[in-house]
């Protein structure tokens, strides 16, 4: 993680135990261009099913940010879709971590 800039530790450190809250398979957490962050984890029901990137993303439009600094996603696989980031921030750069 020493890769990881100061900022970017905090979304890793928040991805990571919104994973571990809630036992989710994925966590993620994203930091909008006010430099707030917001969290997520994957949601699977009968009826639908969101990533943690979807969510955190989600969260973060629902409370007002218009573009998106970077993503930490924390997941026990490699295939993470960060559509829900590029639509935001094109080049906003989405971190995809193993946890």
């Amino acid at each position: 993680m020493s890769e990881l800039s100061a900022e970017d530790a905090k979304l890793f450190t928040l991805a990571r135990a919104a994973r571990a809250r809630v036992g989710a398979d994925e966590g993620a957490a994203v930091r909008d261009g006010d430099g707030r962050s917001y969290t997520g984890v994957a949601v699977v029901q009968p009826s639908f099913r969101l990533s943690a990137l979807q969510l955190a993303v989600a969260s973060a439009l629902a409370a007002g940010a218009s573009t998106l600094e970077a993503a930490v996603v924390v997941t026990g696989s490699g295939d993470v879709d960060t559509a829900a980031v590029t639509d935001m921030a094109p080049s906003a750069p989405v971190r995809i971590m193993q946890g």
